[in-house]
């Protein structure tokens, strides 16, 4: 017997009420060895600049030899975002002043000040998932054509996007992402920016953290630069190539999360999240961050369970959560075009196309 026929959203905390007398209480355990996989992925990276700190010795035809550790130190950046993302979101430890100096190491590869992530994600986001309020969803059709709704469409997946916008979109995107939401905030924290999908507002206070953290993340960033000597070869094989990897990986998580659902103004995760079928060995890298739908019903909840709430999920609301294999989330979003017309349509740039969204509650029934 299910708990309700999907007919109608549903809050998330409606859902959580429901399934977390089913869940065991170490579920909701802090789970300390997401620490190490931080600090473990934080030393990949620094060995890896400290090896290419003598690539200029290397005989040309010996430096391929460097690009498997460009591709590991890549999925350390991956790592680091989503070991920092579970941190920050109280699963890993509960004191707050220790997850944010260790929140703010492990964002640093991602240009990103904690304090920003905690406003953009945890209180912004994970509260108005992909409604008219979400800095993370499509832009709207509607919106004015600004700087950064052009670069988006140049970058997102979708069946108007060409082949070099989408590569260098995936190495980048991530930066513009940030920068977007940076620039709202600290140069006018205010709720008319139109150059982002949806501009929030933080405190006094909050905005001068977040412009005192990013001028050290630039220090830091800086630091690295200098330690590989300004040196070209050594910046592309060791910073740039493992960089840009390491945003395409989670760009594609992005990407794949909320873009392909309708907007919603109840936050239901069932209806405006995406969970991934990914190879087993993925899902253990990445912390389980395909399990989408779940994280937004739990987001303080150990992830190593998130497999669990998937088959309660299953059980009782069956065919209700947008469970996709990774290959086909992505085949939908080249398929369709990435501006939102109204709730449940897509359409393209100069807003011709009508296209409902392939996940929309419209296109089920």
């Amino acid at each position: 017997m299910t708990f309700v026929e999907k007919q109608t959203l549903i809050p998330q905390a409606q859902y959580a009420k429901a399934l977390r007398p089913l869940l065991p209480e170490e579920a909701f355990a802090p789970d300390f060895s997401k620490l190490v996989i931080l600090f473990i992925n934080l030393t990949i990276l620094i060995l890896g600049w400290a090896i290419a700190k003598h690539l200029d010795r290397w005989h040309l035809y010996l430096l391929w030899l460097y690009l498997p550790l460009a591709v590991v130190m890549g999925n350390s950046v991956i790592v680091l975002l989503f070991s920092s993302h579970d941190l920050m979101h109280g699963s890993v430890i509960r004191n707050s002043r220790l997850s944010y100096i260790i929140g703010f190491i492990g964002l640093i590869m991602l240009w990103m000040p904690p304090t920003l992530w905690k406003a953009v994600h945890n209180r912004v986001h994970h509260n108005k998932t992909n409604s008219l309020n979400d800095p993370d969803r499509n832009y709207l059709s509607a919106q004015p054509k600004t700087w950064g709704k052009w670069i988006q469409n140049l970058f997102v997946p979708s069946n108007e996007v060409n082949f070099i916008g989408l590569t260098v979109g995936m190495a980048t995107a991530w930066g513009v992402h940030t920068f977007r939401n940076l620039t709202s905030v600290v140069l006018f924290n205010c709720e008319s920016v139109n150059y982002v999908p949806a501009a929030f507002k933080v405190s006094a206070e909050e905005r001068w953290k977040i412009a005192t953290e990013f001028l050290l993340i630039i220090i830091i960033h800086l630091s690295i630069l200098a330690y590989l000597e300004f040196n070209p070869l050594k910046l592309v094989l060791s910073y740039f190539l493992p960089c840009g990897i390491g945003y395409a990986g989670v760009m594609f998580y992005i990407y794949t999360n909320h873009m392909l659902c309708q907007m919603t103004s109840v936050n239901d995760p069932l209806v405006n999240s995406v969970s991934l079928r990914v190879p087993k060995l993925i899902d253990k890298l990445h912390l389980n961050f395909s399990y989408h739908t779940e994280h937004h019903i739990f987001p303080g909840m150990n992830s190593d369970y998130y497999p669990l709430v998937q088959k309660l999920l299953e059980i009782h609301y069956p065919g209700c959560i947008n469970l996709l294999n990774f290959a086909d989330a992505w085949r939908l979003l080249m398929l369709s075009p990435r501006h939102y017309k109204n709730e449940i349509t897509f359409t393209d740039w100069i807003g011709e196309k009508s296209v409902i969204c392939p996940l929309s509650q419209a296109s089920k029934n």
